[in-house]
């Protein structure tokens, strides 16, 4: 029986599997960087093993240090997660040559089937090798791991050279491997997946279905099972084609084999995922399972039944992101003051309110899962449970979200992987409330007041407030009198430090409002950003000036760019890699480069001036 399990990763799932432990007595032990001391997987483990450094590359991509970290702790099994080492043949040897269990496949089968090269050749399909202009578009692909690092779509042959590089250097910061291959990218496919999961006596069971085409940069964003609209026919041919493919390579463990669906109907064969999927909690939900419970119990060597349990209800699942979608998904850091969603969905985070969100890993915040009877159902319950949610601190994609589950392709199935490419402007466009500005206002003025302020007998001049909402900057006005609060246009029923009413049209609206600093300012769904009566004039920056759009380490520049060269709009300067994705910094302007800040290696914070282009 395996007493102590170390988690060979971090966050959320470092989180999810410790719950598991905990609920079936097993200890747990946590590795965690420098970056991840305080870390809520590092807080809740029953010990914890530094791994010195920051990055992925100093730490959880080391796996001799993982090994010794878990003999040292006294564990007995070691689970890999997902992404970092969990698909690595040889860290699987070296736990089981340690001694220790290998809560995963036999590293046999993880080498036949994590590298996507080796997993098609098994499955008879071979990479493009000489890629022509008849073969647009193609997709660069990393060979080892997932989540959408090191992808990239090529449609003109010039790009693939860059492309590839771009692909390689994603890879091997998120896998500690930077081979990609080439392969055929189908149009308006959709990307279904099978959950498998086999035993050590030849029992394998296939878990339904599960559709993921909502994606960004080839990163899945909203998972459901069972995959919607699928025909029966079809559904059944991937169970055994998944189920063929684990007995291939004579599996154990979970795993997932991933398929593309092309507008004829047609299967592609993508990838064999050999490891626990991130969207694994909605074959939880629909089947009644708890995967990583049966994950440690074919780990001890114990038979699965004969027959999968049998599926009820639909299952949806949200990642929340600290990024922002309307500007190519910039990812977002700061300190996450507040996560709370509504009861009756399942939240599955490795942040607690107060922590830092960083720069060196992936900027998922949470997944939010909802389970129904109906499709239907399970979308409005998720959908009005991330609008009601309470989320200050970094923008999240969390109006993304709720705009998804209720866009009619979606809400009718009709999605495929090119829904965002198709409907991201509509999806990002921003609309506060325009009430919250004032909202805030009152809310702020009764918090410097014990008594909310003071009235006069004689009028006065109108109390003003600035306030920054996105890219607007709004100013709204309110007085004090006999009566109270009062501003034009509506009616202030209440207004305390945290909590405003407001009757607007015959119609009072709550508000609930939460302050952090001297300038955030959250009302409800409505990130504000108060100013200062009188701008500074010290923080006018220069036409054309380019500042990094997050905190990160730039990676390159472009060849020979220097100060006097002519650049145009869109032309890409240079390189940040923040949260294990690269980032294109293009020229906001034509005109010629007047200033570069910026060289290989640098490491630069939140907003620093990297280039100035003077327009012409």
């Amino acid at each position: 029986m395996i007493a102590t399990v170390l988690v060979a990763n971090r966050g959320e799932i470092a989180c999810r599997i410790f719950r598991t432990c905990r609920e079936l007595g097993i200890r747990t032990v946590a590795v965690h960087s420098d970056a991840d001391e305080n870390a809520l997987h590092a807080r809740v483990a029953d010990a914890t093993v530094r791994l010195p450094g920051a990055t992925p590359q100093e730490t959880y991509l080391r796996g001799e240090l993982i090994v010794k970290a878990a003999v040292a702790a006294g564990a007995d099994a070691v689970h890999p997660g997902y992404g970092f080492l969990s698909e690595n043949a040889d860290f699987a040897r070296a736990v089981l040559a340690a001694g220790l269990v290998w809560i995963g496949p036999p590293p046999e089968a993880i080498e036949a089937m994590a590298s996507k090269t080796r997993a098609k050749q098994l499955m008879g399909i071979a990479p493009l090798e000489h890629v022509t202009e008849a073969d647009l578009p193609v997709l660069v692909k990393a060979a080892a791991g997932g989540g959408g690092r090191g992808m990239r779509v090529v449609r003109q042959l010039a790009d693939l050279d860059a492309e590839l590089t771009a692909a390689r250097g994603e890879a091997t910061s998120a896998f500690g491997d930077g081979e990609v291959f080439v392969e055929p990218y189908v149009e308006g496919g959709r990307h279904v997946e099978v959950q498998i999961l086999a035993d050590t006596h030849g029992t394998v069971w296939s878990l339904g279905t599960r559709d993921c085409s909502l994606q960004r940069r080839h990163q899945k964003v909203i998972e459901e099972s069972p995959a919607p609209g699928l025909p029966d026919q079809l559904a059944q041919e991937l169970s055994e084609l998944a189920v063929r493919a684990a007995r291939a390579v004579a599996y154990e463990g979970a795993g997932t084999v991933e398929f593309l669906i092309s507008p004829d109907g047609k299967a592609h064969f993508l990838e064999m995922n050999t490891r626990l999927q991130v969207e694994h909690p909605v074959t939880e939900a629909v089947f009644g399972i708890d995967l990583v419970a049966l994950q440690l119990r074919i780990a001890e060597g114990e038979p699965l039944e004969t027959e999968p349990p049998s599926p009820h209800g639909h299952a949806i699942e949200a990642r929340l992101y600290a990024e922002d979608p309307a500007t190519d998904w910039t990812p977002q850091t700061g300190t996450l003051h507040r996560l709370a969603v509504p009861n009756g969905v399942r939240l599955d985070t490795g942040y607690t309110d107060g922590d830092d969100i960083g720069v060196h890993y992936d900027p998922m915040l949470a997944k939010v899962v909802a389970h129904a009877p109906t499709r239907a159902e399970a979308l409005r319950k998720l959908a009005g449970a991330l609008e009601q949610a309470t989320i200050h601190g970094p923008l999240t994609n969390r109006a993304l979200l709720v705009n998804s589950l209720r866009h009619k392709e979606f809400t009718t199935a009709h999605m495929d992987t090119g829904f965002y490419d198709r409907h991201l402007p509509e999806l990002t466009q921003r609309a506060p409330d325009p009430h919250a500005p004032l909202a805030a206002a009152l809310a702020d003025t009764h918090g410097r007041s014990r008594f909310g302020g003071s009235w006069r007998n004689l009028p006065s001049q109108p109390q003003t407030k600035r306030y920054a909402m996105g890219d607007t900057e709004c100013e709204v006005q309110y007085r004090h009198t006999r009566e109270g609060l009062t501003a034009e246009g509506v009616r202030v029923v209440h207004a305390d430090a945290e909590r405003v009413v407001l009757e607007v049209d015959g119609v009072q609206r709550k508000f609930e409002v939460a302050s952090y600093g001297d300038d955030q300012v959250y009302v409800n769904a409505t990130t504000l950003t108060a100013l200062p009566r009188f701008p500074d004039p010290a923080a006018q920056l220069a036409p054309g000036s380019l500042l990094a759009p997050m905190p990160g380490t730039v990676v390159r520049v472009a060849e020979g760019l220097a100060v006097g060269a002519e650049v145009t709009a869109g032309e890409p300067l240079l390189w940040l890699e923040a949260m294990k994705m690269e980032h294109k910094i293009t020229a906001p302007a034509t005109g010629k480069l007047t200033a570069l800040n910026a060289v290989p290696g640098q490491q630069v914070q939140l907003a620093a001036l990297l280039a100035v282009v003077q327009p012409t």
